[in-house]
């Protein structure tokens, strides 16, 4: 097999008719050139080159290996092209996760203003848990993940990657608009107490708040679709918590604010340790102004 180094050297030695001259093309010293033209002539078995007080000539050989070589450098040059491009696309084309809320609310925002800036601008988004959000971003299927935690909790530490805390969101009850204390604009949650609960999770932010409210929540239905919780809260099946920046979005539900000290939420975003991608920080700056 031919060493591609060497015939490239060789193809600026017979482009430029002289050892000299390819050296300073090449960045090589004229020995180095000459060691290289030596080694191909004697992997070859034959001269390729004829050297002269003029310069140089190329042999039938060297004139035959030379549309070889002319034949390689293109290929190269065609191969560089389109991987230069191929970067350039990847380098637009971002790839985020995030919890059913956020999906919502903040990351479509963040991404449209992104993308008036840049109509170019690719984008994937996928919903997720927790761990599945977190092993994507690890194995390099996403670029950045957005998650949550209760505020009260100590945050969680990523080793392997970078936390990046957002802002922190107050949860408000969602009522059925014909519940007894919808037309309140704050609510004690002990004064719902007694009803049907919606949460993404039996043991999740809703059943620790409730605890810590002083009872211990009838969650009869578990789901994570933003949609399905509106409807069920809509129709009179059930109550809940939800972040405040998804009450200003849900339209026929009661959102009062909680009496006291309400339970936050930290949104926090995770991106690998060794990010390299342009366009994360963007989105970190976007996601940030949409609180």
């Amino acid at each position: 097999m031919l060493d591609p180094r060497r015939l490239l050297t060789f193809r600026e030695v017979a482009r430029l008719g002289s050892f000299s001259r390819a050296a300073e093309e090449l960045s090589l010293t004229q020995p180095a050139v000459s060691h290289q033209i030596l080694s191909l002539e004697r992997q070859l078995g034959i001269r390729l080159i004829d050297r002269g007080p003029g310069g140089v000539g190329l042999t039938a050989a060297g004139e035959l290996l030379l549309r070889h070589a002319d034949a390689v450098s293109d290929r190269l040059r065609l191969a560089t092209e389109q991987l230069r491009a191929l970067v350039a696309e990847e380098r637009r084309h971002l790839t985020v996760g995030a919890f059913p809320s956020a999906i919502a609310t903040i990351v479509p925002e963040a991404l449209v203003r992104m993308r008036a800036a840049d109509p170019d601008l690719q984008v994937n988004v996928t919903e997720g848990t927790l761990q599945e959000l977190v092993a994507a971003v690890r194995d390099g299927t996403l670029h950045l993940a957005v998650l949550f935690q209760d505020a009260a909790a100590p945050p969680r530490d990523y080793e392997d990657l970078g936390r990046h805390d957002l802002f922190e969101e107050p949860m408000v009850a969602a009522l059925p608009p014909r519940h007894r204390l919808a037309p309140r604009s704050t609510i004690d949650l002990k004064r719902i107490a007694g009803d049907a609960w919606t949460a993404p999770s039996r043991d999740g932010l809703v059943h620790r708040t409730c605890l810590a409210a002083g009872f211990e929540p009838n969650i009869a239905f578990v789901t994570r679709d933003v949609l399905a919780i509106r409807e069920l809260v809509a129709s009179g099946l059930a109550v809940t918590l939800i972040g405040r920046l998804l009450a200003g979005r849900l339209h026929g539900i009661a959102t009062p604010a909680v009496r006291g000290d309400p339970a936050r939420r930290t949104i926090y975003a995770v991106r690998p340790n060794t990010d390299s991608h342009p366009l994360t920080d963007r989105l970190l700056a976007e996601l940030t102004s949409s609180c």
